[in-house]
Formats: C-alpha cells, sequence, structure tokens
C-alpha cells in the first residue's frame, strides 16, 4: 500500500512538473514571439481600418516580423541616430509629414542601398525619376546618395504623389507602386482608399511595413530593444567646402583636407570617381569630418 501511495504521489509530481514547465514554457514563446501593440494607429494623422479583419492581420504579419528580426531591427535603430537628423527637418520644411522618415528605413534601411532593378540610394530613386526631380547622376557624381539632396527630391515626389490622391498614405503606396500603376487600380477597382485596393503583395504590405517600423522604433524598450545611449550611431562635426573647378585626384585632395580618400568618400558617397571633373564650374559643397577620426 505504502509503495502504491509512493508510485502515486511520484506520478503526482511528474503531472505538476510537467505542467510547470509547459506553462513557463508557453509564456517564454509567448513573450518572445509576440508582444502587444496599439491597435490604433494612423500613418501621417490617417487612421488605419485595424477594424477590419484584413486589414488587422496585415499589420500583425509586419509586427510580428519585425519585432522578432533582432539584429535587423538593432541596427535600424542604431542607424536612425544618425539619419534621422538629417532628414526630419528636411520632411518639415517641405510641409511632408515627419511619418515619411520611416519609409526611409524601408527602403534602404537607411544606408546607401542598391536594388537588383537599379534603384539607389536611402531613398530608392531609379535614374530617370531622379534626374526629373533634380539630381545629378552622372558617371562621377550620383547625388541619389546625397542624403540632404535625395530626401528633397523624395519630398517633391510625395507632395506631387499626395496632391494627386488625396492622401499621404495612397502617396506613400505610389512611392512603392508608382503613380501610373496605383492610378490603373483605382480606376479598375474604383476605390482610392489604401485599405480597400487589391494590390501587389509588396505594395499591400508597403504601408503595413512603415506602421511596423514606427511603431517599434517609437517604442524601442516596449518591444524588447534595449540599447544604450553609447551604442547609437552618432554624426560627427563636418566643415563643408565648396569646389567649382576640376579635381583631378580626390586622394591627394582628401589628404591636403587632412584626412584620407576613405574618410572622403564616406561623408561624400555621392562622389563616384577617383576623380570629379567640372567644366562648367558648378558649385559642389563637400564634407570634411573635423572630429572622430583622431587616431
Amino acid at each position: 500500500m505504502k509503495v502504491m501511495n509512493r508510485i502515486g504521489l511520484l506520478a503526482l509530481l511528474i503531472v505538476i512538473g510537467s505542467a510547470l514547465i509547459y506553462s513557463t514554457t508557453k509564456n517564454v514563446a509567448y513573450s518572445k514571439y509576440h508582444k502587444d501593440y496599439p491597435l490604433e494607429m494612423d500613418f501621417a494623422g490617417e487612421r488605419v481600418p485595424t477594424s477590419l479583419t484584413d486589414v488587422k492581420e496585415r499589420l500583425d504579419r509586419e509586427m510580428s516580423i519585425n519585432i522578432n528580426m533582432n539584429s535587423t531591427t538593432s541596427l535600424l535603430i542604431k542607424r536612425a541616430n544618425r539619419v534621422f537628423p538629417i532628414i526630419e527637418p528636411i520632411l518639415a520644411k517641405n510641409g511632408v509629414p515627419d511619418d515619411f522618415k520611416y519609409l526611409a528605413v524601408i527602403e534602404s534601411g537607411l544606408v546607401n542601398a542598391v536594388s537588383p532593378s537599379g534603384a539607389k540610394g536611402v531613398w530608392q530613386f531609379m535614374p530617370e525619376t531622379a534626374k526629373e526631380k533634380g539630381l545629378e547622376v552622372r558617371e562621377q557624381v550620383d547625388e541619389r546618395y546625397h542624403l540632404e539632396k535625395s530626401t528633397q527630391a523624395a519630398c517633391e515626389y510625395l507632395k506631387r504623389a499626395k496632391e494627386k490622391f488625396g492622401s499621404w498614405t495612397m502617396a506613400a503606396a505610389s512611392y512603392n507602386g508608382g503613380m501610373s500603376g496605383l492610378q490603373k487600380q483605382i480606376e479598375f477597382q474604383k476605390s482610392n482608399d489604401y485599405y480597400d485596393l487589391w494590390l501587389t503583395e509588396e505594395t499591400a504590405r508597403y504601408v503595413f511595413r512603415i506602421l511596423a517600423l514606427k511603431e517599434i522604433m517609437k517604442n524601442p524598450e516596449k518591444y524588447g530593444y534595449l540599447i544604450p545611449e553609447q551604442a547609437l550611431y552618432k554624426n560627427v562635426m563636418v566643415k563643408k567646402i565648396t569646389v567649382d573647378s576640376t579635381i583631378t585626384d580626390l586622394a591627394d585632395f582628401a589628404l591636403k583636407q587632412g584626412i584620407n580618400y576613405k574618410i572622403l568618400k564616406t561623408h561624400n558617397p555621392w562622389l563616384r570617381d577617383k576623380k570629379l571633373e567640372n567644366a562648367t564650374k558648378k558649385a559642389y559643397e563637400i564634407h570634411i569630418p573635423i572630429e572622430g577620426y583622431q587616431k
């Protein structure tokens, strides 16, 4: 009888232990892979209709993916500390909502990316679109890599798109799907509401990716991204030199400025060659760092 009681007690302890392990594992998994987030969201002041089932699920997909992309999302937060202070005042000056800085995040990861289709820079302009917006694109100079100038060009595109489509949400969608492509869908589907349109998968996800990164990057600690101040990427002080003549050797030019060629190219990525020919005597502004590179 005592043996049976011991066996029964042992069995009970095993059951309780298993339940506790399951409960703990379940809670850890829930904590790791899911974080509660607000369903009341907006993009550029325009409400997201999360009462619609498909809208709620599309938002959940992007929140779930980006919350758990640990290294990638950490890098975005670090880079934003350096890039956002440059983008934000240009958006504000142009009357473009601040939320569009997150469009740059999903376009390029806030680096001078190059897409398979040939789009380049933080704002991912194709050559012809860049030229239409006043950016210089040639063998030796590519202003798609110039953060201030390409941000200005993006503002001009977005303001035109807002005027055409009537909402900032649709303007954002057109940045991915193109104005003509979006217009064709509006005419065919007889709706100009992004959340009511059937679009290609990439464009259908586009605004939701912006929303997800906006929420996470504005509230990083809430989603488990505890990044200390000293780990954030920072801008360094620069002096600006105006050049209106040809520079035959950019490596020599860099050395005369007290830096090296690598540093010159890092701070002026729009310089795409080893020299800068300038027959028209156009004024170029070159950034020379004055701190942060002491050995």
